[in-house]
């Protein structure tokens, strides 16, 4: 049976518990956390209700917000139980046996939340949580690793036994977006109620959890840190409009072995690579590719029979927004920046016959970029007069730090500017240039012209572009809406 979706509500009143349960529309039950409220009336959050439930009063020791008496907090799970609640979520710690068993178990979630870690003894526990008869076992552990959550995989594998097994943090994001794979009954969603949760409309909407199963194909994104990435919106609305049973998750690893392992244990299929992987994954590839040997780096692999393939889809998806705004051959070309993306900026600028010059305030690596096109190291900030486009390829001016910019007051005076950072979507550095009188061009035309490389690589299938696009204008534009309601 297919895992259902449980959305966690909370409020500081009973006014505002009841109105987020009312407003959980897609969900299939409830979770009713007392925990959060003032003053708890469990007749009144029970009352009226159109979903199942889980009351649930969580104590501060197991990561809850309840501050009062162990008697009281008891009252409030007995009382939920006697007035019909579906579920009452009860902590295994918490000495609650006599109920389990005067219960038989029936209504009863048992569970166990380690914020620490994995617990070594993560086998014997669930066994002996099994064991008092609870309707259900919920095992929540911290993880920092993507393989952490393989020991929740791996604890009842192929057991039809009613369980929900959440690995929490960035890093366990799969375990909520693919609950089938992991045996669960059901997943969570809510607004941060616990470490790395999605809100119910994400996890509708953006990763359409109801259309997950476990035969459906994964893909992710590979980095470090993911929460801002807009690949996910993208990449599940090409899935959805090409009609093609797949999800794309985040894959927030701690290094390259740990992608590698979870990868072959999870099934995943395919991946885009950002930050800090793109030039660290190449060493795994089993099949070189020219463009990927001669940049360096690689941002999008796939699993094959024989091994894992990589391409860089960068360096096509920098040119196409570019090509419709200026021929660059024989044009002065300036390069911000010396790492990763500057090395397949400076590539692609050459292969289309512009005069690259790299500056950056590391002489050397600049050095190091300029040689693999025959091109220039130029000072930083730029001379004035000495280019035609400027590249910055620095995260210089990202959210949260949108007051910077890699060149604070130019100088302005070439044609184009080409800012790769897109949130903002118009950064400082492209309001000063625009100012000046430079045509300009943000990161995101390149986000998703190089998704749409990606996504056809992969399948196979022509990639919808204008679902692409509109997916990823309304993404970002939501991004900017929490970051900063008042500049939407």
């Amino acid at each position: 049976m297919r895992a259902k979706l449980c959305a966690t509500v909370t409020g500081k009143t009973m006014d505002e518990l009841r109105a987020r349960r009312d407003d959980a529309e897609g969900a299939d039950l409830v979770e009713l956390r007392l925990d959060w409220v003032e003053r708890p009336d469990v007749a009144g959050a029970l009352a009226d209700r159109r979903l199942p439930v889980v009351v649930t009063c969580r104590p501060v020791w197991e990561g809850g917000q309840f501050r009062g008496s162990e008697e009281e907090r008891r009252h409030i799970l007995q009382q939920a139980l006697d007035l019909g609640a579906e579920y009452v979520d009860v902590e295994w710690q918490a000495g609650f046996d006599g109920l389990v068993h005067q219960r038989r178990g029936r209504n009863i979630v048992l569970s166990t939340h380690d914020f620490d870690g994995v617990p070594h003894d993560l086998q014997s526990r669930y066994r002996a949580m099994r064991a008092t008869g609870a309707d259900l076992v919920k095992i929540a552990v911290q993880t920092r690793r993507l393989t952490d959550s393989i020991a929740l995989m791996e604890l009842a594998p192929g057991s039809d036994d009613p369980r929900v097994l959440v690995a929490m943090g960035p890093a366990g994001m799969p375990s909520r977006l693919l609950p089938d794979r992991f045996g669960s009954a059901w997943t969570y969603a809510g607004d941060g109620a616990a470490p790395g949760q999605l809100e119910l409309s994400r996890m509708l909407g953006e990763f359409r959890v109801r259309s997950v199963s476990e035969t459906t194909s994964v893909y992710g994104v590979l980095g470090s840190p993911l929460a801002h990435s807009l690949s996910p919106a993208m990449h599940n609305a090409g899935f959805a409009a090409a009609a093609i049973d797949a999800v794309y998750v985040p894959l927030e690893a701690s290094d390259v072995e740990d992608f590698w392992a979870f990868a072959a244990r999870c099934g995943v299929r395919g991946a885009s690579v950002t930050a800090p992987f793109k030039e660290q994954l190449v060493a795994g590839l089993g099949e070189e590719n020219a463009l990927v040997k001669r940049v360096g780096a690689v941002n999008t692999v796939r699993v094959t029979e024989t091994g894992w393939q990589g391409i860089n889809t960068d360096v096509p998806g920098f040119l196409e927004p570019l090509a419709a705004r200026m021929q660059v051959a024989h044009k002065r070309a300036t390069v911000l920046g010396a790492g990763g993306a500057a090395r397949g900026v400076a590539i692609a600028l050459a292969s289309e016959g512009a005069h690259v010059r790299v500056c950056a305030r590391k002489q050397d690596r600049a050095a190091e970029v300029a040689r693999l096109v025959d091109g220039e190291v130029g000072p930083m900030p730029p001379r004035k007069s000495s280019w035609d486009l400027l590249v910055n390829t620095t995260p210089v001016g990202t959210y949260p730090n949108v007051s910077a910019s890699p060149v604070p007051g130019g100088p302005f005076d070439g044609r184009l500017v080409y800012d790769l950072v897109y949130h903002p979507p118009v950064t400082r550095l492209m309001a000063e240039a625009a100012a000046a009188g430079c045509d300009t061009i943000g990161g995101l035309p390149m986000l998703v012209a190089q998704a749409l490389l990606q996504f056809e690589w992969w399948t196979g299938s022509p990639p919808p572009r204008r679902a692409f696009e509109r997916t990823a204008a309304e993404a970002l534009a939501a991004m900017v809406e929490r970051a900063d309601p008042h500049e939407a």
